[in-house]
């Protein structure tokens, strides 16, 4: 059973929340008429809101938290393949007419979000064409994040990797720095604790970054970009291209 979200003690920097961007793209009586129909949550570090072959009984618009979209693999933890934020949303299958959740979503930013069910959603999307348009469109983004994962994973090294998910985790967190467990960005990459230790230290000792247990703060964007494969460019391409 996925447990329900809880209160927790926010530990990462946080301003004002951050409006959820596919909402946000509604015009302003439609988007008010949207959110009357959404539950406001507080989702913890670690806490899962969906996992495989359960039925996709409610969708999740993150407003200042995100989450990691896993596959796990024979009974493993799994590897990170996609990441949700403030720019998205976690549950679009339904809109494909499938109920059943192919991957696990597991919070990786605790923080606020929206919370419908999916009646209600797809009732959202029957009556709204923006709404449709906008989600049709994320799911098309979604894809390619995906397959953009998969390629980065079987070709590139862990310290571009590593870099690429540092950015990306930024560009959610709406903070500089932000705590993570290396159990935890072990599983994320797919790679063992020491591998993570070994690059982290790499980008620590360039002065990119500053990781101390867990805690991580970005020091140099511009130098972690230079260091990052090139798959961070063409998500952050695909996204301003098709939703922007």
């Amino acid at each position: 059973m996925v447990r329900p979200p809880v209160s927790v003690h926010v530990t990462r920097r946080e301003s004002d929340p951050v409006p959820n961007r596919l909402i946000a793209m509604l015009a302003p009586r439609e988007r008010q008429r949207f959110l009357t129909h959404c539950e406001p949550v507080r989702l913890a570090f670690a806490q899962p809101i969906a996992e495989p072959g359960d039925r996709i009984r409610e969708v999740w618009f993150p407003t200042g938290s995100f989450i990691s979209l896993i596959r796990p693999i024979d009974g493993n933890a799994g590897l990170e393949v996609g990441l949700v934020g403030d720019e998205g949303m976690v549950g679009y299958p339904v809109m494909l007419g499938v109920e059943v959740s192919p991957l696990k979503a597991l919070v990786q930013g605790e923080g606020p979000a929206l919370r419908m069910q999916v009646p209600q959603f797809r009732r959202a999307l029957a009556s709204s064409p923006t709404l449709r348009d906008a989600v049709q469109r994320y799911v098309y983004v979604s894809l390619c994040q995906l397959a953009q994962t998969a390629a980065c994973t079987r070709f590139h090294m862990l310290e571009p990797r590593l870099a690429r998910w540092l950015l990306m985790t930024q560009d959610r967190a709406h903070a500089d720095d932000f705590h993570v467990t290396q159990e935890f960005l072990a599983g994320m990459l797919g790679v063992r604790r020491v591998g993570v230790t070994k690059a982290a230290m790499s980008l620590q000792n360039g002065g990119l970054i500053r990781y101390h247990r867990g805690d991580i703060e970005i020091l140099d964007r511009a130098g972690l970009k230079a260091v990052s494969c090139g798959c961070y460019a063409v998500d952050r391409a695909t996204y301003a291209r098709t939703m922007e």
